[in-house]
């Protein structure tokens, strides 16, 4: 070998190092980002005030962390409220905000989802989790999608790059992870049986819109077991964190995807349907009080971790930084649309201290009977056979009136649970006439581009149905307050055709 190529060898070898050294200093400079998604919860947890649940890691999160108090979704419902914060825009401007639609249609090309942004930058995106219930690995949004695969909007839809597991040659990585424990499932009971200390039902503190029944306080209780049972996988993920040498470069997020699956809660622009915790944690610290009180979209979760990443934000997203100094937010704007069969629309906005509500379908009451919620909702039966015996209070009844009112507006600090729609008071008229305006204009604001509409059939419908006809006894424990299990329902129902 002459010199010349003797000294060539050398230079790439060099050259070769040099680079492998600047992209570990990349892996190390850019913060790896796990957002942890607990479904269907409302401000649930022990480090929020709720009675009776047991919440360790996700206490400790916030005490080291900064947790929001005032963080709310665009939409009470799983799809249109992941389809927001896919894509750090609200779920109308994308023409994503019918419940389960449009699965089939591209999103329109002037939108990504973030994860095209993260990649871009050079994260490593990972969806679910080896060791959570279910691997964590729920999308659901409404537009054409693939949970892996490269992304171009056109003919290929993926969102993550692979499944399941971090590791140190994956840095920087970004992993989403759904924790599925608190949402409607046929392994409450069990999670309950293998508790080391299921809640007590007495304990337990009901809303004042609830009764106080035993059926009711029992289901509330296997929900805290849920949420005990998913803040022991919080846990978990940190101590793997630990364990892999990676728990100093690390941002962790944790939220709920919309509220619980209860009365007023998911499905309903009311507090406990829009209302979810938000808890930050950087093992570097983060900058500002260790409480917070200012208004956060979801959607500003997405431009966060953009801005974590050191990436700028996107102009069409909806969603601002939360950490950026000139952060704020008056409102948050809500929507709901479509749900299964429940074809309905209203409009929200809330400040944290005032909520208004536009019910543009007035006609459809809060107790729609939807088919789905009828397998998954204690409280309502039992509620309708008290409403029918009389023993209902105001409170209570609110909940079961044939119609709802055309707007409403509550005074969150006076009364946080929503108990007195204040629209129809005169002293009240100019912050009804201010909210109203102010949601008119959000209309106009995130009007959708596209107005195709593809919903997907719900068949809940169909084994509601056949349940009634075909198996009356377990109807009438679902009557009585006792989940019958809908997917061993749904089961049954396709194996009789």
């Amino acid at each position: 070998m002459n010199n010349f190529a003797f000294t060539h060898i050398c230079l790439l070898f060099a050259c070769t190092i040099l680079a492998q050294e600047k992209s570990n200093r990349l892996s190390q400079s850019k913060p790896n980002i796990i957002w942890l998604m607990a479904e269907d919860m409302s401000l649930d947890l022990e480090c929020y005030g709720m009675k009776a649940v047991k919440t360790p890691n996700l206490n400790k999160m916030a005490e080291e962390g900064i947790r929001f108090d005032n963080c709310f979704v665009t939409n009470p419902i799983c799809s249109p409220s992941r389809s927001a914060m896919l894509t750090g825009t609200h779920q109308v401007k994308i023409n994503a905000h019918n419940h389960r639609s449009n699965r089939d249609v591209p999103l329109d090309e002037n939108f990504k989802p973030f994860t095209y942004w993260l990649r871009k930058a050079g994260y490593t995106t990972i969806l679910g989790h080896h060791g959570v219930m279910g691997k964590g690995r729920k999308i659901d949004v409404n537009f054409k999608h693939e949970p892996l695969g490269p992304w171009d909007g056109k003919t290929q839809f993926g969102i993550f790059d692979k499944y399941d597991t971090f590791e140190k040659g994956d840095q920087p990585f970004f992993a989403q992870i759904q924790l599925v424990a608190s949402h409607r499932g046929d392994w409450w009971n069990e999670v309950r049986e293998q508790s080391k200390h299921p809640v007590d039902p007495n304990e337990v503190e009901l809303p004042k819109f609830m009764a106080n029944d035993p059926i009711i306080r029992l289901d509330w209780a296997k929900y805290l077991d849920q949420i005990e049972y998913l803040d022991n996988e919080v846990g978990m993920i940190f101590q793997e964190l630990k364990d892999k040498g990676m728990a100093d470069n690390t941002i962790v997020i944790f939220i709920g995807d919309n509220g619980r699956c209860n009365i007023r809660g998911k499905g309903y622009l009311q507090d406990p349907g829009l209302h979810i915790p938000l808890i930050v944690y950087s093992p570097k610290g983060l900058d500002g009080d260790r409480i917070r009180k200012d208004v956060v979209s979801a959607t500003d979760i997405t431009a966060t971790i953009l801005d974590f990443a050191g990436i700028e934000v996107p102009e069409y997203m909806t969603g601002k930084p939360i950490f950026d100094k000139n952060f704020k937010r008056d409102y948050v704007y809500g929507a709901r649309d479509l749900w299964d069969e429940i074809e309905e629309k209203s409009r929200a906005v809330t400040s944290g201290k005032w909520a208004y509500i536009r019910n543009d379908r007035p006609e459809v009451p809060f107790d729609a009977h939807q088919a789905y919620l009828e397998f998954y909702r204690p409280a309502v039966h039992v509620m309708r056979r008290l409403k029918k015996e009389g023993k209902l209070n105001d409170a209570q009844k609110i909940f079961f009136e044939p119609t709802k009112p055309k707007e409403e507006l509550y005074d969150l600090e006076k009364d946080p649970q929503e108990l007195h729609n204040l629209a129809e008071n005169p002293e009240y008229g100019d912050i009804l006439d201010k909210l109203r305006k102010r949601t008119l204009e959000y209309d106009i604001e995130m009007k959708p581009g596209s107005t195709i509409y593809h919903p997907v059939h719900a068949i809940s419908v169909d084994v509601l149905e056949w349940v009634k006809k075909e198996r009356p006894e377990q109807y009438q424990q679902m009557l009585d307050g006792v989940e019958i299990g809908f997917h061993p329902m749904t089961e049954q129902y396709k194996k009789s055709k």
